[in-house]
C-alpha cells in the first residue's frame, strides 16, 4: 500500500487535478500534491483518487494546510498520537500518573478510535466508547484513559485539529444506575464486619507470610484509615504518642524506575488518631529509633506495597479461607473510615482523617439511619412547639367537614 505523505513544515506546495473516465465507475478524479523538501531539497509528491472534484480538493487543501501548521487534518488518531509522542503528558506525573494513562491510549483508545481521523472524534462517540468500557474496566481504569484522552485532543486543539475538545467532562458524565450498582458499590460493604475479624486476618497474615510486619501493615491500616503507600510513607518522627496522633505527610509506592516518595494525593498532609489498641503496635515500633527511619520495613528492610504485602502472605487464597474473597488491602481503609462513622465520629472529622476533598465521599461510609432521622423530626417538632403555635401549621383543609383535604368527602 502507498504511503499517503504529508508535506513538512514551510514547504510550498503545487498541486493539480486530472479526470480519469472510466466506463464501469464513471469519472474519477486523480489529486496530486509536490513539493521541494526544505531540509534535503528533494522533490517528494503524494497522490490519491477520489470520485469527486470536491472531495480532491478538499484533500489538496488539507496538504496546503499541513505545509502551513504542521499537522494533518486528515490523519488518524494513531497516526498523529505516533507523532505527538510524549507531548501529551508534559503536565502529569511521570512518576505515577504516566504509565497508566499510557496504558488506557494503548489498551483502549487506539483499538477503539485509532482508526478514525482525528477531525471525526465527537462527544458522542466517545461517550459509545466508555459505554463499552464501564462494561469491561473498572471505574478508575476508566476514568484514567479518559483523562489521557482528554490531554491527546487538547494538543490537537492546539495544532488546529479540533475547534474543542470532545472529550472534556466525559469522565464526569452521569451513569445510569446499572453501572452505580456495578461500579459503585458502597464502601461500607468493603469493609470488613468486626474486631475479631480482624484480628483473625492479622493473624492469619503474620502466619502465611512468616514475620509480624505484615500484621502490623494490616492493624494500621484498619486503625487509621490511612492507604498503604501512606503507612509506607511513615517516619518513626510522624509519630507522636504523647499528642496521640500521626502526622501523615507523604506516600511511598513503586514507581519508574523503583520507589517512589512524594506527598500525600492531593498534597495535604493531615493528622490521624493513634486509637488505644493500636498503641502498643507503634510503640514498639518506634523504640529506640530514629525520628528520620521509616516506621515500618519489611523482613528485608524495605517498604512494605501492597503487591509485597500480596503476595507475601498469598493474600488472596488467605482471605478467601477467611470468607472474605473480595477483600482487598484497600478494604481496609474502608474498615477503619466505616467503624469511625459508626463509632459516632461527625463527617467533617472523618473527612479530615479520610483526606477527602469531597465530604459527599466521605458521607458514603455514615449508616443509613432511620431511627436517628425520626429522632430528629421529634427534636424539630418540639422546637416548633416551644416558638409557635403548632396548629398553626396545620393542614386548614382537614379542619373542614367531613375532613377530606379538598373539602367534604363527597358521597
Amino acid at each position: 500500500m502507498k504511503r499517503d505523505l504529508v508535506p513538512p513544515l514551510g514547504a510550498k506546495v503545487h498541486s493539480d487535478v486530472r479526470a480519469k473516465p472510466s466506463t464501469n465507475h464513471g469519472t474519477r478524479y486523480l489529486a496530486r500534491v509536490r513539493w521541494t523538501h526544505p531540509r534535503t531539497h528533494r522533490r517528494e509528491e503524494t497522490t490519491a483518487t477520489f470520485e469527486s472534484r470536491e472531495a480532491a480538493d478538499r484533500w489538496i487543501e488539507q496538504k496546503r494546510h499541513a505545509s502551513v501548521t504542521g499537522t494533518d487534518p486528515g490523519q488518524t488518531l494513531a497516526t498523529y498520537l505516533d507523532g505527538l509522542g510524549d507531548r501529551w503528558a508534559r503536565v502529569i506525573d511521570s512518576t505515577s500518573t504516566y504509565d497508566p494513562y499510557s496504558a488506557g491510549l494503548r489498551l483502549r483508545v487506539l483499538p477503539a478510535m485509532g482508526h478514525l481521523p482525528v477531525g471525526m472524534l465527537t462527544a458522542g462517540l466517545i461517550d459509545r466508547a466508555i459505554d463499552r468500557w464501564e462494561t469491561e474496566y473498572g471505574r478508575s481504569t476508566v476514568k484514567n484513559t479518559v483523562a489521557a484522552l482528554v490531554l491527546v485532543l487538547d494538543e490537537a486543539v492546539r495544532d488546529g485539529l479540533l475547534p474543542r475538545n470532545p472529550a472534556k467532562d466525559r469522565a464526569r458524565r452521569t451513569r445510569s444506575a446499572g453501572q452505580l450498582a456495578v461500579h459503585e458499590a458502597n464502601p461500607r460493604d468493603l469493609a470488613l464486619p468486626d474486631v475479631e475479624t480482624l484480628n483473625r486476618l492479622r493473624g492469619a497474615v503474620v502466619e502465611s507470610g512468616g514475620h509480624p510486619c505484615w500484621g502490623d501493615m494490616v492493624m494500621i491500616l484498619a486503625c487509621t484509615a490511612m492507604r498503604v503507600s501512606e503507612v509506607s510513607g511513615l517516619t518513626v518522627g510522624d509519630v507522636d504518642l504523647h499528642a496521640g496522633l500521626v502526622a501523615v505527610r507523604r506516600q511511598t509506592y513503586p514507581g519508574r524506575g523503583g520507589l517512589v516518595t512524594k506527598a500525600t494525593k492531593g498534597r495535604r498532609s493531615r493528622v490521624v488518631p493513634i486509637i488505644e489498641p493500636l498503641r502498643p503496635t507503634l510503640e514498639r515500633l518506634v523504640h529506640g529509633r530514629f525520628p528520620g527511619d521509616r516506621l515500618l520495613i519489611g523482613p528485608r528492610g524495605g517498604a512494605i506495597t501492597t503487591a509485597t504485602l500480596r503476595d507475601a502472605t498469598r493474600w488472596n487464597e488467605l482471605v478467601s479461607r477467611l470468607g472474605y474473597p473480595g477483600l482487598v488491602r484497600h478494604g481496609l481503609r474502608h474498615t477503619a473510615l466505616t467503624w469511625m462513622a459508626d463509632s459516632g465520629v461527625p463527617l467533617y472529622v472523618l473527612q479530615r482523617v479520610a483526606g477527602h476533598q469531597d465530604p459527599a465521599v466521605t458521607a458514603r461510609y455514615l449508616h443509613p439511619d432511620h431511627d436517628a432521622v425520626r429522632d430528629a423530626g421529634g427534636v424539630f417538632s418540639a422546637w416548633w412547639g416551644l416558638n409557635g403555635d403548632q396548629t398553626a401549621a396545620s393542614d386548614p383543609a382537614a379542619a373542614a367537614p367531613g375532613g377530606h383535604k379538598n373539602g367534604p368527602r363527597p358521597a
